[in-house]
């Protein structure tokens, strides 16, 4: 028996990666798995063929190399990111692969409506159990909708892949074609927090309560306030991912989920990314529920629960509140992603907090990320109508209700000091305060 607890033998119809991508024909709409759900062998298979052409490959951020985006598949694979990673950014940059913005929340329904008509989808899932189920595993965001709508389904199915719970079940009579491994997932590389982003978490974390619900994401930002967290009590969960930061707390103890009104006593997400730890931790675990990132993202949803917190970061953030997550000017870094969906959820909220935290400078102090104006073709994924709290290791500032003239002052107080007198000569030009 290959796999984790509970999950049943292999069918004997296990094929070689290169004839399972073999049912991939030119012209094709196909989605790829994401994030440590990247079937990485499928993928490698792929770019492997030379008789393709016109193949259109759709995705969230993957994880690994992506031959499927190298200058050699011009007219054979085309990338189309819904949110953009670090293998890709050079490939959209250069123009060998395309990007559609688009709310996390939204993406589903490409899929669903036929608004893009998915023929193939391409995914990385654990084995089947004694009824035949696979699961989505680590990714089940907007994997779910392309494998209920894609006419044909082909698979790595991958003995360490966990089995997670919820909303993530893919038949086995839905795969038309499977290879198999046994490979450990890609981990998300960690990184410490620096001395900023500790005072940041430290921040952020004086503003989350006894029995908040949290959403927050990946990073030495994200990671530095669940570790200031210990002393908090019946905290709930419901984000669109988590990472190796959310454990400690969910072992403690100090997550309980208690207070949540939607999905209560569970922690609620949609993908995680992460160390093996991680991955282990998600594998059959009753008290951790994967859904579909409409719903997760959903802000109708996310409203429900009381003292939502939610926890993004931005690239750079203007003195009238504009936030840009997605870009440096015109270079496409990320994506719109989940930022305005739990942004709005938040504010909606009954005494709930919709925070942007970031550092103040980048480039090792050399560049403030508070400015006069955003970079020409930068993106506003989150609008100074909607903002609410910033904060930078120099402080917290609620925008809500405040004047422009307001709102710069308060974001030129939080501005690291060597940048602030810049920002009053730029606001005294363009204002005249």
């Amino acid at each position: 028996m290959l796999g984790r607890t509970g999950q049943a033998a292999f069918p004997a119809w296990a094929e070689a990666a290169d004839a399972v991508v073999a049912r991939i024909r030119s012209g094709d709409r196909v989605f790829v798995h994401g994030a440590s759900a990247t079937p990485t062998p499928l993928l490698e298979a792929l770019a492997r063929r030379r008789d393709l052409t016109g193949v259109r490959l759709y995705h969230l951020h993957t994880e690994g190399a992506a031959a499927f985006a190298d200058a050699e598949q011009e007219g054979r694979l085309r990338s189309v990111s819904l949110f953009t990673g670090m293998p890709l950014r050079s490939a959209v940059a250069e123009g060998r692969a395309d990007v559609i913005p688009i709310f996390l929340s939204d993406i589903p329904s490409l899929f669903s409506s036929g608004a893009i008509p998915l023929d193939v989808a391409v995914l990385q899932l654990s084995p089947p159990n004694r009824h035949g189920h696979c699961t989505l595993g680590t990714s089940i965001d907007t994997a779910l909708a392309a494998s209920l709508s894609a006419k044909t389904i082909v698979a790595e199915i991958n003995a360490q892949m966990p089995r997670t719970l919820g909303n993530s079940i893919v038949p086995m009579s839905r795969v038309a074609a499977f290879t198999a491994t046994d490979r450990p997932l890609l981990p998300r590389p960690h990184k410490s927090p620096n001395a900023a982003e500790l005072r940041i978490g430290e921040l952020v974390a004086g503003l989350v309560q006894d029995g908040a619900c949290l959403q927050l994401g990946i990073g030495a930002i994200p990671d530095a306030v669940l570790a200031q967290l210990g002393e908090k009590h019946d905290l709930g969960v419901h984000t669109e991912m988590f990472s190796d930061g959310l454990v400690p707390l969910l072992e403690a103890g100090n997550v309980t989920n208690r207070r949540k009104a939607v999905h209560q006593g569970r922690t609620v997400t949609s993908f995680v990314s992460g160390s093996q730890r991680l991955f282990d931790f998600v594998d059959d675990n009753q008290s951790i529920e994967f859904h579909p990132c409409d719903r997760t993202n959903d802000a109708d949803v996310i409203a429900k629960n009381d003292d939502v917190v939610a926890i993004n970061s931005a690239i750079e953030l203007d003195l009238t509140g504009q936030v840009c997550a997605d870009s440096i000017g015109h270079g496409i870094y990320s994506g719109i992603g989940g930022q305005m969906d739990f942004v709005r959820g938040a504010s909606r909220s009954r005494n709930g907090k919709a925070i942007i935290a970031l550092p103040a400078t980048a480039s090792h102090g050399t560049v403030s990320r508070i400015v006069l104006e955003l970079k020409p073709g930068a993106g506003v994924v989150t609008t100074r109508g909607h903002v609410r709290w910033v904060v930078t290791e120099y402080g917290c500032v609620n925008l809500h209700g405040m004047t422009l003239r307001e709102r710069a002052d308060a974001l030129i107080s939080i501005a690291h000091p060597d940048f602030r007198a810049a920002l009053r000569r730029g606001v005294e030009r363009i204002r005249h305060y």
